[in-house]
């Protein structure tokens, strides 16, 4: 049984890493949308940026296109928002909290990944929410 443990250990800890992302996610970037290794599926970051680049005007709006990114990424590698188990929220004004979390409810079913949530001074362009998910099936 000893034996039987350690091997499976040691196939996850060399387990293969597979890229996924949406058709439309933008060539070129440092990263990878996701990427799925063991079982889990590590999604990358995701602004509330529209396919243009724009960001929308209402702070709600900004949030739901976060989630919205988030699903395509999901989608791509064949999982849902039923799948998440972690979330790390990054807000540029901790005074959002709440109508952040009223967006996320929404979006996230239960049973509800666990959250950390953290406030930061600046994010990428004109963003003020960032938010990162793992997923398992």
């Amino acid at each position: 049984m000893k034996l039987f443990i350690l091997f499976a250990l040691a196939t996850l800890a060399f387990a293969e890493k597979k890229a996924f992302a949406p058709k439309d996610f933008p060539k070129g970037r440092p990263f990878s949308a996701a990427i799925l290794s063991g079982g889990t599926l590590h999604v990358a970051g995701q602004v509330g940026a529209r396919k243009d680049g724009s960001y929308p005007e209402k702070f709600e709006d900004e949030v739901q296109q976060c989630f919205q990114n988030i699903d395509d990424i999901l989608k791509s590698a064949g999982h849902s928002m039923q799948d998440l188990v972690a979330v790390q929220v990054y807000l540029t004004d901790m005074e959002m909290f709440a109508r952040m979390n009223e967006v996320y409810v929404k979006n996230v079913p239960e049973p509800r990944p666990t959250r950390t949530t953290v406030g930061v001074a600046k994010l990428v362009g004109k963003a003020r929410i960032e938010i990162t998910v793992t997923a398992r099936k």
